[in-house]
């Protein structure tokens, strides 16, 4: 569901768009099959599975390492802790279980970030150090953007898989 247009909490707008996004990624991948899920339709490569990855590493490292400053383990997770090296996958990687921590990321985002002021300043000591430490408000529009612009990819991977079209 859209966020209402009359709200005016940068915050919580950030937040209602994430859950949006989150529930139409859901939504582009439940239905397909194991083999549909971790093999491209694509010429670059990348299968609709590893990007789920991608997603929960990527709101990860934004909010748990860069924003709270806390330690994580294997922040590059999704692409064998090279950031440089494409999404990879384990063999334990299940749609189930890559959505449950999709959801379980948005919670602690949500419990991190609600009613902070958007001008609040990154923590030093995890992603970022003390000098190129980026604002609540500037670490959430790039997630969004990160989430908008991979739902598109995935429009496009599930069209080529079976016809499935829109949100």
């Amino acid at each position: 569901m859209k966020p209402p247009r009359d709200l005016a909490d940068t915050i919580e707008l950030h937040l209602q768009y994430l859950d949006r996004y989150r529930e139409i990624i859901e939504t582009k991948l439940v239905g397909l099959s194991d083999a549909e899920l971790r093999n491209s339709r694509l010429p670059s490569g990348w299968a609709p599975l590893e990007l789920l990855k991608h997603l929960v590493f990527m709101e990860r490292r934004w909010l748990r390492w860069g924003f709270t400053g806390e330690s994580v383990d294997h922040p590059w997770g999704d692409s064998a802790d090279d950031p440089d090296n494409p999404w990879t996958l384990e063999p334990d990687d299940t749609l189930e279980s890559l959505l449950a921590q999709l959801h379980a990321g948005g919670e602690f985002t949500r419990s991190v970030v609600a009613g902070e002021d958007p001008a609040t300043v990154a923590a030093a000591g995890g992603r970022f150090g003390t000098d190129d430490r980026p604002t609540l408000n500037w670490i959430l529009f790039h997630v969004l953007q990160e989430y908008a612009r991979h739902a598109g990819h995935l429009d496009v991977a599930r069209e080529l898989v079976d016809g499935a079209t829109g949100e």
